[in-house]
C-alpha cells in the first residue's frame, strides 16, 4: 500500500468517524452510562434482581458501542501518527506494520458500521438459536455438533454470552437438537442471517467404505422478546406440557429429577424445550417465554408475508431454503448461495469466522430495503 493510499484511507476514516459522531449521539450515550452507574451504586439496586440485570445489560450495551468507537478513533490517530513519521523518513518495517494496522481498522470499522445499521425493530434483542439435523442419522447429527461449535466460537468472538437451553445428544455422536440463548447487543440482528438450511459435503468418518455424504441441518433463529413485548395469550388447553430427566453433553446438566420441560403448542405444532435450570419451575417459565417468542415471531412473519404478497414479492422460506454449502471433499469451499460470498479456508469458517457471510447477507438485505 502506497503512502498516498494510506493518506486517502485516513481522510475516509475521519469522514466516517464524523458521521458516526452525528448518528450515535455519543454525549447522550455517555450521560446515560453515568446515570446507569449511579443507579447501580445504590444499595437497593439488587432488591429486584430481574430489573437490576436489565440495567446492567443496557449499560454494557451502551458501553460496548462507545468503547468501540473510542478504540477505533484512537487506532485511526495512531495510523495518522505513523503516516506522518513515514513521510519524514522511510522505514520498511514501520510501513509493513502500518499496512497491517490499516487492514485491522478497516475490518473493525466495517463491523462497527454494520452494527450501527442494525436498526430494525428487534435487531438489538438476544437471539434464540436452534439446530435440527435432517435425515441421515449420525452423519447429520455430527454435522449439527460441528455447527454448534461454530456458532459458539462466533458468539465468543463477538463478545456474546451463550447459554445452552436444551441439548439432546445424538444416538452415537453429535446432537439430535440443541437450543442456545445468545446474549449481547445485536445478537439477533446478526444471527438472523443464519436462518435456513446448512449443507455439508464430506467423506463421512462414520462410513467404513469411505463414501462421500451430504448432510443437512436446519438453523432457526428467533428474537428473545420480553414478556411485556408479547401480546399473545396462551390458554392451558392450547398446549401440552411434558417433563423428563435432563441430560447434556459430556455429562453436563444431568439431573436425577424430571426437571426438563417440553411444551407443545397444538395449533401450530411448535415444540420448545428447556433443561438448563435445575428447577422445573424455572425451566417451565423459560420454555413459555420461548414459546411466546416463537408465536410472536410467527405472527410478525405472517404479517410481513401479507405485505410482500401485496407488493408482489416472493421469498423462499422453510426447509428447502438452503442458504450455505460447506464442501470438505473433493475440494474445500464454503459458499453462501444468497450472496455468492465464498471461502476456501473451511477450518477458519468452522472455527467461527462467519462474519463475512453474515455481513454480506445483511448488507444485501439493507440495500434491497
Amino acid at each position: 500500500m502506497e503512502l498516498h493510499e494510506i493518506r486517502h484511507f485516513i481522510a475516509d476514516m475521519h469522514g466516517k468517524l464524523d458521521d458516526f459522531r452525528g448518528s450515535l449521539d455519543l454525549e447522550e450515550k455517555e450521560t446515560q452510562i453515568r446515570e446507569y452507574e449511579e443507579t447501580m451504586a445504590d444499595p437497593s439496586f439488587w432488591n429486584n434482581q430481574e430489573e437490576a440485570q436489565k440495567v446492567i445489560d443496557s449499560n454494557n450495551n451502551l458501553k460496548k458501542v462507545v468503547d468501540e468507537f473510542r478504540e477505533i478513533e484512537a487506532a485511526v490517530e495512531d495510523i495518522e501518527v505513523s503516516y506522518e513519521l513515514l513521510k519524514e523518513e522511510t522505514d520498511e518495517d514501520m510501513h509493513l506494520t502500518l499496512e497491517e494496522n490499516v487492514d485491522q481498522v478497516k475490518a473493525r470499522i466495517e463491523a462497527f458500521e454494520l452494527n450501527i445499521l442494525l436498526n430494525s425493530e428487534h435487531d438489538a434483542l438476544n437471539a434464540i438459536l436452534e439446530l435440527h439435523p435432517g435425515a441421515g442419522g449420525t452423519e447429520s447429527q455430527d454435522w449439527a455438533q460441528m455447527l454448534l461449535r461454530m456458532y459458539q466460537r462466533y458468539a465468543d468472538q463477538q463478545g456474546f454470552k451463550v447459554e445452552t437451553l436444551d441439548y439432546q445428544s445424538g444416538d452415537e455422536a453429535g446432537v439430535k437438537s440443541v437450543t442456545l440463548l445468545i446474549k449481547g447487543l445485536n445478537s439477533y440482528g446478526l444471527l438472523k442471517a443464519e436462518k435456513g438450511v446448512h449443507r455439508l459435503v464430506r467423506i463421512s468418518p462414520f462410513d467404513s467404505s469411505g463414501r462421500r455424504h451430504t448432510s443437512f441441518v436446519s438453523c432457526e433463529v428467533t428474537p428473545q422478546f420480553e414478556n411485556t413485548d408479547i401480546k399473545i395469550e396462551i390458554k392451558p388447553e392450547d398446549i401440552s406440557i411434558d417433563t423428563y430427566r435432563a441430560s447434556g453433553a459430556g455429562g453436563q446438566h444431568i439431573n436425577t429429577t424430571d426437571s426438563a420441560v417440553r411444551i407443545t403448542h397444538h395449533e401450530t405444532g411448535i415444540v420448545v424445550t428447556c433443561q438448563n435450570e435445575r428447577s422445573q419451575i424455572k425451566n417451565r417459565e423459560q420454555a413459555m417465554t420461548m414459546l411466546k417468542s416463537k408465536l410472536y415471531q410467527r405472527q410478525l412473519e405472517e404479517q410481513q408475508a401479507e405485505i410482500d404478497a401485496i407488493k408482489g414479492e416472493q421469498k423462499e422460506i422453510g426447509w428447502g431454503s438452503q442458504i450455505r454449502s460447506y464442501v470438505f471433499h473433493p475440494y474445500s469451499m464454503v459458499k453462501d448461495h444468497r450472496t455468492n460470498v465464498e471461502s476456501g479456508n473451511t477450518d477458519k469458517v468452522m472455527d467461527g469466522d462467519i462474519s463475512p457471510f453474515i455481513d454480506a447477507y445483511l448488507r444485501s438485505t439493507m440495500d434491497e430495503n
